[in-house]
């Protein structure tokens, strides 16, 4: 059921943020929620910390059959064992994790609430077709399967978002681009 969970979560248009402070708990099958999130911000602070289980080493693959820890460090494939590696000694604090790349944001406690703020802010301000389009893709790294072809590539956004009133409407994004007006968007469509 967690694996169905987080493919469903891997398929969504909706953006996600982990947030990873005192109160948190991205342990075991919860760290997975971290990796399938599309940024992670992490507070550097004393007793913040995350504990990959061994679910992360490729019990719950995603879409593209790999772990959602081997699609993070696609770049770097050597990245993923030492994580796993580090979590065998207990957990990882917020320092570490930000050395070993499971940080989007590493902010202290001045600056953890505005960091948070811009990137809701920011995310606010895009149009929501644009983000279906970048959601859609952006969780599809790594080797093509069917599903990728289906969920990713092939998904009927490339050509549908770009002719949606949110986007060539009398205030779509489009329409109001290079003028000193905001585009106004529909919020209930995505």
């Amino acid at each position: 059921m967690l694996a169905r969970v987080l493919r469903r979560m891997d398929v969504t248009a909706r953006s996600f943020f982990a947030v990873v402070d005192q109160k948190s708990c991205f342990a075991g099958p919860l760290f997975e929620l971290l990796l399938a999130c599309d940024r992670s911000y992490v507070l550097d602070a004393e007793g913040v910390e995350v504990w990959p289980g061994s679910l992360s080493g490729g019990a719950l693959p995603g879409w593209n059959g790999l772990s959602r820890l081997e699609t993070r460090f696609l770049g770097d494939p050597q990245r993923a064992p030492k994580v796993l590696a580090a979590a065998k000694e207990g957990a990882v604090d917020a320092a570490a994790a930000n050395k070993l790349g499971l940080c989007t944001a590493f902010a202290d406690d001045i600056d953890f609430e505005e960091e948070l703020r811009v990137a809701v802010e920011e995310r606010k301000s895009l149009s929501p077709d644009a983000l279906t389009g970048l959601e859609q893709n952006y969780r599809f790294a790594g080797p093509e399967t069917l599903a990728t072809k289906i969920f990713g590539r092939l998904s009927a956004w490339q050509n549908w978002i770009f002719i949606r009133p949110n986007a060539t409407g009398e205030r779509g994004a489009l329409t109001m681009y290079g003028k000193p007006e905001r585009p106004q968007f529909d919020f209930r469509r995505t």
